[in-house]
């Protein structure tokens, strides 16, 4: 779901937290805390109208909350232990606040189901990412003194119908989930079991939200789903909507809305995509393409259900069709019975795109995957870690590189708010998905401008806006 930072962007996100949310007066309060993708944070924003319309406000204190809502990731252990620790936290709060509720959200929830419950016994709810309209009658359950869960998947819940409530402040940008669920059975992953089947929401749905985020002001918007390339709706009369065409339907909300999607699947992004993207100004010049691996053979095994080849072959394609894209893509280190050799196919191919950025981690094997299943998680963990090291490295010096490059030109950013290191300059995002950063002068939170690269490091462009 979805990241932007004025550091490199290339750790382990799912760490991240996000403290969501406008307070307002009266009833009672619940405190909302969201971890991992985009998806996540998106999720929360539902559980927030949902909530909201139940009678319950959003608090940013922590000591005023009725309830305590915390959206989880599960894709990697250390995100399910940085979650642990923060129920640590509430629990000792709630030592001295009995009546506040703890509830856990989302694919952690879905992952260990009852155990938080009944064996650690440090939740009062659990709701899995297909049952937050049931929310206030499992709040309900738990205030009467019984615990509450709902980890039912659904094959046909995709919150079309709420209004999300907007809890990333900046008004500029926002998320739209066009999709939920995954049929993709990589091997490495715990999502088709959190998540359920991929299920797609009704086009005209997406545009009247993108219509209406418009409406209020916001000029960028960014599509998610677990694979977006796989979106297909198929009307009652007979209608049929791909991504492509979904695409073109929001870009032609608005020329002054940017649209950007997030992500994309090596096996199903198509030319009639990245020609739809070519053919509209308002559509950002990115693509996060996942590789996880360069070598063929571990793709196989991870069941990624594309080589390399394949895959060099769609960034030729995608290249050929816009030669100035911003890539950017997901690398796991250490994957079973990884080689060494395996491991330098991955640094060459890596070396052959010169991705923008990368998302990289070490293998974490997840209970009940296929791999935790049928392979044998055997590289040793100081041998991973060296091999992400080696990939940060590799990936820091591309970054850079692909940033120097930019050095003179001339690009379009839209302003995101103040940089995080000073007050005095700007912080927004070209086309291609870099940050870039530039005196503030008369500019505000919103506009587009034109920005001249003059500098920058690995992370960030620093430029200067050109006089209209």
């Amino acid at each position: 779901m979805f990241e932007e930072t004025e550091k490199l962007i290339l750790e382990d996100r799912q760490g991240e937290a996000l403290v969501m949310g406008p307070e307002k007066k009266g009833g009672k309060k619940i405190f909302l805390e969201s971890y991992g993708c985009q998806m996540n944070f998106s999720d929360s924003e539902v559980v927030a109208s949902i909530m909201s319309k139940n009678g319950f406000s959003l608090t940013k204190d922590l000591t005023q909350a009725d309830a305590v809502f915390i959206n989880t990731c599960a894709i990697r252990d250390n995100a399910e232990q940085t979650v642990r620790k923060r129920l640590k936290d509430f629990n000792q709060l709630k030592k001295n606040k009995p009546a506040m509720l703890v509830g856990v959200l989302g694919c952690m929830a879905e992952r260990l189901k009852q155990k938080l419950l009944e064996e650690e016994r440090i939740v009062d709810i659990v709701a899995g990412p297909d049952s937050y309209r049931d929310l206030p009658r499992l709040v309900e359950t738990a205030e009467s003194g019984q615990k509450a869960v709902n980890v039912f998947l659904s094959r046909e819940e995709t919150y079309a119908d709420i209004t999300p409530v907007r809890l990333d402040e900046n008004g500029v940008s926002a998320f739209i989930t066009i999709m939920r669920g995954c049929d993709n059975m990589c091997s490495f992953c715990v999502v088709p079991f959190t998540r359920g089947r991929e299920r797609s929401r009704d086009p005209q749905s997406i545009v009247n939200e993108a219509k209406d985020l418009f409406s209020k002001g916001y000029k960028e918007v960014t599509l998610l789903g677990q694979n977006v390339d796989s979106y297909k709706w198929a009307g009652t009369g007979g209608g049929k909507t791909n991504f492509a065409q979904l695409l073109e339907m929001v870009a032609l909300v608005s020329p002054e809305l940017r649209v950007r999607f997030s992500t994309s699947h090596p096996k199903d992004i198509t030319e009639e995509v990245v020609t739809t993207m070519a053919r509209y100004e308002n559509i950002c010049n990115y693509i996060h393409l996942p590789i996880q691996s360069g070598n063929s053979r571990i793709l196989k095994l991870m069941n990624r259900t594309y080589d390399r080849e394949w895959y060099l072959n769609r960034i030729k394609m995608i290249r050929g069709i816009i030669p100035d894209i911003g890539l950017s893509t997901d690398v796991i280190a250490g994957f079973c019975s990884e080689t060494e050799e395996d491991h330098k196919d991955t640094l060459s191919v890596m070396e052959e795109v010169h991705f923008n950025y990368a998302y990289m981690f070490m293998y974490s094997e997840r209970p009940g995957t296929p791999a935790e299943k049928k392979l044998n998680n055997d590289v040793p963990e100081l041998v991973k870690s060296r091999r992400l090291s080696e990939i940060i490295e590799l990936q820091k010096k591309h970054s850079l590189k692909n940033n120097l490059a930019c050095i003179g030109k001339t690009c379009k950013v839209l302003v995101e708010g103040n940089s995080k290191k000073s007050g005095e300059m700007l912080k927004g995002r070209n086309d291609q998905n870099q940050i870039v950063v530039f005196p503030k002068e008369q500019y505000k939170r919103g506009d587009y401008v034109m920005v001249k690269i003059e500098n920058c490091t690995s992370a960030t462009l620093i430029g200067r806006a050109l006089k209209n």
